[in-house]
């Protein structure tokens, strides 16, 4: 991180440190997340990251957390480390309610494998997450009473990115270092790049088990976190991905590794870019992102051009399959609680149902043929780089708070390059590179072939390295301070 500023991000090595050293113990840092938590809750306008969370919960964590360290019994890296998950979670004591006001009426009494996971690692679950109503959107506006839009840490008049947007804000706004989201169309690696932190598309389709997380989609959702940086993300992933006898997706896959990670350099690595694809972003992006690429060829790897077939039939049959997945599972939910829907949840879902089932079955043809496309390709290079997003955070206008927001052409352009891995199942990794001109982040993608998580993290660890200065969001608070 940059000497000019001296600002770099807290990550689970500087609690750990915090920790082992005495400086302070799991119980002080959660007396300050409590405090932090409410100070959000009354700032103006408030952040809005964490919407459900209890002081008390908290606490109990955090004490044990603590007895663990004084007793030197810790139970994982993860252990006294806060983190959050999104609300589309199933998590104890609060209400599972995914972004609506009629959901989760009654608290929940069985955790998601993942908050299990997590728990049984020692880690503080300081809440839930704002998200976008029912996961259907790319900016992360709810104007509903239980969640209200929230802010991003760059730019409080800006998007935080969605649908996993309070789990990004909390993040980059230091509340935790770790939060749990997930992705369909890019909802984990959006906000993630919209304000500068960390995004890992929950792996391979199936790897992060997706038990007790409403089933909006069931052939494009992975689960993934959201951190301070790659070390952060391989660490959590170690955690979390293995096969869960209840869930079936990734019962078959291979064991997960993160060997050769730490690697000195990329020698011997082709980077595969198909510039026509990866040119199809705002300027500043390209300038940015052209030089990380760069960066990491100076490391020894070298970049291969790919092409990427079919990528207009990709990001169609991907939207057919997504909303055909949602309007089924939701049906019910339309029917019966249609006033209750946000105005743009109910136009997606509206939309949805014009599609046929010969257009699912064509859509999921594609997928077939974009699999083969991509099993070729990785024959051929170790992995495929685009940018993030093909713009930065866009602005919240005064009449989203009142009556939401609803582009479809700009959703349609924040998924550009995040469609083909949800689509494909292929794990995914954003990490920030830069910033705009006008202060809000940037960040890169690299994707790799299925269950090749560990080659997805070695580049990653170095790609960060690329941007020299990590500025100071303008919501920033520092819990070990």
């Amino acid at each position: 991180d940059s000497a000019s500023d001296g600002f770099s991000f807290k990550g689970i090595k500087d609690y750990l440190n915090c920790y082992r050293s005495g400086k302070l113990t799991p119980s002080q840092v959660a007396k300050n997340i409590i405090a932090v938590l409410e100070d959000c809750d009354k700032s103006t306008p408030p952040l809005r990251a964490i919407v459900q969370w209890d002081r008390e919960q908290i606490m109990l964590m955090a004490e044990a957390s603590t007895v663990r360290y004084k007793n030197k019994c810790t139970l994982s890296h993860l252990d006294g480390i806060p983190v959050c998950l999104k609300e589309e979670f199933k998590v104890v004591p609060y209400h599972h309610r995914v972004g609506t006001e009629y959901l989760g009426t009654e608290p929940e009494t069985e955790d998601a494998t993942v908050a299990k996971k997590l728990r049984e690692a020692g880690a503080i679950i300081i809440g839930v997450s704002n998200m976008h109503e029912l996961g259907t959107g790319t900016t992360g506006c709810n104007p509903n009473g239980y969640h209200k839009i929230p802010r991003n840490p760059y730019k409080q008049n800006h998007y935080t990115g969605g649908s996993s947007s309070g789990s990004a804000a909390a993040v980059a706004a230091g509340l935790c270092p770790v939060a749990i989201g997930t992705d369909g169309g890019g909802s984990v690696r959006i906000p993630a790049s919209f304000c500068g932190v960390v995004g890992l598309k929950g792996s391979t389709f199936g790897r992060i088990s997706s038990h007790g997380c409403l089933p909006l989609s069931y052939s494009t959702v992975s689960v993934g976190p959201i951190c301070t940086s790659v070390a952060d993300a391989a660490i959590v992933y170690s955690v979390l991905a293995e096969p869960d006898p209840l869930c079936p997706y990734g019962l078959k896959q291979p064991k997960a590794t993160l060997s050769n990670m730490c690697a000195p350099d990329l020698k011997g690595l082709k980077l595969g870019v198909d510039w026509t694809f990866f040119k199809a972003c705002d300027a500043e992006i390209l300038s940015i992102c052209e030089k990380a690429v760069e960066y990491l060829q100076s490391l020894g790897a070298s970049v291969v051009e790919v092409f990427l077939p079919e990528m207009e039939e990709v990001r169609v049959a991907h939207g057919i399959s997504i909303l055909s997945e949602m309007r089924d599972f939701l049906q019910p939910d339309f029917n019966k609680h249609f006033q209750q829907l946000n105005l743009e949840t109910r136009i997606s879902l509206a939309v949805a149902c014009q599609f046929t089932a010969l257009d699912y079955i064509t859509a999921n043809r594609q997928r077939t043929r974009s699999m083969g496309f991509l099993r070729e390709i990785f024959s051929t290079v170790n992995c495929i780089l685009t940018p993030a997003t093909v713009s930065t955070a866009p602005r919240i206008h005064d009449s989203d708070h009142m009556g939401g927001f609803s582009d479809f052409s700009l959703t349609v352009r924040a998924m550009r390059f995040m469609q083909l891995g949800n689509f494909t199942g292929i794990p995914g990794l954003v990490v920030p590179v830069g910033y705009s001109a006008a202060g809000l982040p940037i960040n890169l993608q690299v994707m790799t072939k299925w269950w090749d998580e560990a080659m997805l993290l070695r580049i990653g660890l170095k790609l960060e390295q690329f941007r020299r200065q990590t500025k100071k969001p303008s919501i920033y608070y520092d819990i070990l301070a």
